[in-house]
């Protein structure tokens, strides 16, 4: 993870600040690629994880395209460089100006979320002397066992088409001139760790596209979308997301007919571990019944434990010292601003140097200025070298 060399260097550098360890980044998709290499299948680098300029040209150079979910997306995509030709673009709230653009800009596909979005995306194409190629998200109604803020594929969210919705879909094909059907898109929920929740997801898509191919509606691809999670509870210990068996698991339960590209959203898996969230403690406040370790960094900074109540691992770098627990706090005006209740950390004193892990994916990209904050620049191991 972060060497000796690197903490040194931290020295001289204003907190807070997100670190990313490119050399983790590229070992990731050294391995992600060989994968989706091995099986002939497709990805698209999910942008909302992680729009970082850097990352983003990192990732461009793997081949993958881009997943994205609102127009500015698309262009931030577009201008990064990444080939329109593999740019999807979903969202359940689509605006006619973000359709305009994604129109212009020649994406690959919109993986359309309701039957009216089919109708005005068919509207603006023809407007504009264009054809859409599109995908239908379709909803499955599967428990991913996630976080309920994070879970995509039950009938409940507000995610996708349900399969009752399907002959309203075909109906309206019939009549959308400006658009061409190209596939079918799920995806379940994020921050998934229970690998059979694929293999059902996989049995479940083929249950689902039978419906297409009994009503003589051909389906190119399958796009299955993202979600495989990341440890992080031993992120030093196990860096790199389980894609090896992913992606088994895939092959093993996933009907794909002559013809068929399949393709994957992937996120959080590829860009989580590389990012640190680098803070300085503030003050040890030291109470009757807690001790309180206060930095300078907060849930602007990092939103995710205020938002899911999410673990983040949290390494003193300049400490030695015994480990005594801490109630980790930010400096924002919230009693939700809380690194972590508790937390076993080597002995903290003011200015020392905390690590707050696997913070590569909605991060950075999520930070705001809420408190008139300042947002936390990015610092990359292959400027420190």
């Amino acid at each position: 993870m972060i060497t000796k060399k690197q903490v040194e260097a931290f020295g001289s550098i204003e907190t807070p600040f997100y670190f990313y360890d490119m050399d983790l980044l590229r070992q990731t998709l050294d391995l992600y690629t060989e994968q989706i290499g091995k099986y002939g299948y497709n990805a698209h680098y999910a942008m909302k994880a992680n729009a970082n300029d850097r990352i983003l040209e990192t990732i461009k150079g793997y081949g993958l395209g881009a997943d994205c979910v609102s127009g500015n997306e698309v262009k931030l995509a577009v201008k990064a460089g990444f080939d329109p030709g593999k740019i999807v673009y979903a969202g359940v709230g689509k605006s006619d100006k973000e359709i305009r653009a994604a129109l212009r800009a020649g994406i690959f596909s919109f993986n359309c979320e309701s039957v009216p979005e089919i109708r005005i995306i068919n509207d603006l194409a023809g407007a504009m002397g264009r054809k859409a190629r599109i995908s239908i998200r379709v909803n499955p109604d599967i428990d991913a066992h996630t976080h309920k803020y994070i879970s995509t594929g039950l009938k409940e969210n507000k995610f996708g088409i349900s399969p009752w919705a399907f002959q309203d879909v075909k109906d309206l094909l019939s009549q959308c001139p400006h658009v061409e059907l190209i596939g079918l898109h799920f995806h379940i929920g994020s921050q998934i760790t229970e690998m059979p929740v694929f293999a059902l997801m996989c049995r479940r898509i083929e249950e689902l596209q039978q419906w297409f191919i009994e009503h003589d509606v051909p389906i190119a691809n399958l796009n299955l979308g993202g979600g495989l999670g990341i440890n992080y509870q031993d992120p030093a210990g196990d860096p790199v997301a389980h894609f090896e068996e992913y992606f088994d698991i895939i092959h093993r339960n996933l009907v794909v007919r002559p013809g068929q590209q399949v393709h994957f959203e992937p996120g959080r898996a590829l860009v989580g571990q590389c990012g640190h969230l680098i803070s300085r403690v503030l003050y040890v406040k030291v109470g009757r019944e807690k001790k309180f370790a206060i930095l300078d960094a907060g849930m602007n900074d990092l939103i995710r434990p205020a938002l899911y109540q999410a673990w983040h691992d949290i390494v003193n770098l300049s400490s030695t010292g015994r480990k005594l627990r801490y109630d980790v706090v930010g400096p924002v005006c919230e009693s939700s601003d809380c690194w972590g209740m508790k937390r076993l950390v080597n002995t903290c004193r003011r200015g020392d140097l905390m690590d707050i892990r696997s913070a590569g994916a909605y991060g950075q990209v999520m930070a705001m200025r809420y408190n008139q904050r300042d947002l936390a620049k990015a610092v990359y191991s292959d400027d420190l070298k």
